[in-house]
């Protein structure tokens, strides 16, 4: 029996809100959220897999995340993400046998500095410090006699104080290569919400200052970034990792590791969407206007993947990026069904480039439309609402106007500010994403039309490190540690339909069902055939 709907099946991605049985910590329990609870309680609602091997990550061990979470539920598969492909690629040694590297490093050797610029941790989100260990190795090994690394500290998908674990770790690792010919050093560096790690185009001070500390050695200048860690630490009390300022290290006065004509460079972060404004900032020529980068050194440079498919974005990288092809917007695009994806910029590419298997362009000029709500350059914790009303007017209009048969919407709240550690902004992120459900959901019943509410990761319901006994763990000042990484836990997928089509087919019962089962879900709900390389419906028609 078919379905048709009169109205649009809306998927909403409530990012980074998981489902935890715990209460501590748990913003989204601890959140008024009488719309979510009711949706939870009154309607068909599975428990999706959205970490590790069910997104494509190396193990199940591996939190999930918005890009890996968003490229399955658009792709309908599982593919080998970018943490696992260049782990194989390094583990095979296929990296250092690439055209590419083989450039970098034999300009290196030649008498230019190899420089390493990206994120120090082992989030295994946008890089892992074992990566950049292994690739300092294999320079030693080949003879580059100077190394200059520019790491940005984490403190957001690992723990919030946790940057001189992995700075101790990488001293460790220069220490062990260093000799009376062979120079490997920590250059620069600073928090990753402050320094060089901008997305979507939104702040590009954040570039810009980057590009003055790695590139021109401008800025206050420490011994090392141990000093500059200690340091910032005692004058900004309470500074998480992420928000640590900017910090060249130095001696007599100079910076030790500006990058210059001759170098070479390499930025080790996988992840795409914090690494492109950097690699334009290095690959533009004199048309580049988002910044004035006072000199431009002539320089080797390679990304760790290709960030950007369309647009080759970089123009050189180490490892080739997952090739994701028969998306569920390439095939409504193919059946021209209108659709609509809309978010704020924070995630904005989310629900466009990564949910379009990393594709920059649309599969249909006609058929498909875009918005983007401008987000506000203000830290999540102060406005935690963010711009979830904006989004909520413009989607209720379009839901209204009944263009789209298919829309997808992303709410950034419980992700972005559920990154700050922050409690009780984050409930209040939670709430904000309940009161746009709350004023959703009734225009989609006047249309005729159905929702499946769901998320790419948890972050939300995770807010406290937590001992094995469940209590909160503390730190020296008996003040509770903040969690501000996303969790292993699972995501709810609610079935909200009020139309007679609810009776047309039935929610399947399993544990085994993940993100990348929503494109054949919906292809279903769409009267779509869903694709043969997909994975299986969540639905099974009367």
């Amino acid at each position: 029996m078919s379905i048709s709907y009169q109205g649009p099946v809306v998927l909403i991605i409530m990012d980074g809100i998981g489902l935890s049985d715990t209460s501590v910590g748990n913003a989204v329990r601890t959140a008024n959220t009488p719309t979510l609870d009711r949706c939870m309680t009154q309607y068909p609602m599975l428990k999706l897999k959205a970490h590790g091997t069910a997104v494509g990550l190396p193990s199940d061990d591996d939190m999930g995340n918005s890009e890996v979470g968003h490229n399955a539920i658009g792709a309908g598969q599982v593919y080998s993400q970018g943490a696992k492909l260049v782990t194989e690629s390094l583990a095979t040694k296929a990296m250092f046998d690439s055209v590419v590297w083989k450039e970098l490093l034999g300009g290196a050797v030649q008498g230019g500095t190899l420089h390493f610029i990206g994120l120090l941790s082992d989030g295994n989100v946008h890089s892992h410090i074992d990566h950049l260990l292994i690739m300092l190795e294999q320079a030693k090994s080949e003879g580059v006699r100077r190394v200059r690394i520019h790491p940005l500290l984490d403190g957001r998908d690992v723990g919030e104080t946790s940057a001189l674990q992995y700075i101790d770790q990488l001293e460790g690792k220069l220490s062990e290569l260093c000799d009376d010919i062979t120079d490997y050093r920590i250059a620069s560096g600073g928090g990753r919400m402050k320094v060089t790690m901008d997305r979507y185009f939104a702040n590009w001070s954040m570039v810009e200052l980057g590009w003055k500390t790695h590139v021109l050695g401008e800025g206050r200048l420490f011994s090392s970034a141990t000093e500059a860690i200690e340091t910032y630490r005692r004058e900004i009390p309470g500074v998480i990792d992420q928000d640590l300022p900017a910090f060249v290290v130095g001696k007599d006065g100079k910076a030790i590791g500006t990058i210059n004509d001759g170098d070479s460079v390499i930025l080790f972060n996988f992840r795409g969407d914090r690494a492109q404004e950097l690699t334009l900032a290095f690959e533009s020529d004199e048309s580049f206007v988002a910044f004035d980068r006072v000199r431009v050194p002539k320089v080797r440079y390679a990304g760790m993947l290709e960030y950007d498919g369309d647009l080759h974005i970089p123009k050189k990288f180490l490892v080739s990026p997952p090739l994701i092809r028969h998306t569920l917007g390439e095939l409504l695009a193919d059946k021209e069904i209108p659709q609509l994806a809309i978010s704020e910029t924070q995630k904005f590419g989310h629900v466009t480039y990564f949910f379009n298997g990393n594709r920059s362009s649309k599969f249909s000029e006609e058929n498909e439309e875009y918005i983007e709500i401008l987000s506000d350059i203000v830290p999540f914790e102060q406005r935690p609402w963010m711009k979830s009303a904006d989004i909520t007017d413009v989607i209720i209009e379009k839901i209204l106007s009944n263009k789209h048969p298919f829309v997808r919407v992303n709410f950034p709240n419980g992700d972005m500010v559920g990154h700050t550690g922050i409690m009780e902004s984050t409930i209040i992120g939670v709430e904000s994403v309940d009161i746009a459900l709350k004023r959703i959901l009734p225009a989609i019943d006047q249309i005729g039309g159905m929702a499946i509410i769901t998320a790419d990761h948890g972050n939300a319901e995770e807010m406290f490190e937590l001992s094995k006994d469940g209590s909160p763990k503390v730190d020296g000042t008996g003040r509770i540690k903040a969690k501000t990484s996303h969790s292993l836990n699972p995501v709810p997928c609610i079935f909200y339909d009020n139309t007679a089509n609810r009776d047309q087919y039935t929610v399947r019962e399993s544990d085994g069902f993940g993100l990348a089962n929503i494109a054949a879900t919906i292809a279903d709900l769409l009267n779509v055939e869903p694709l043969a390389c997909w994975n299986e419906s969540m639905i099974r028609k009367s």
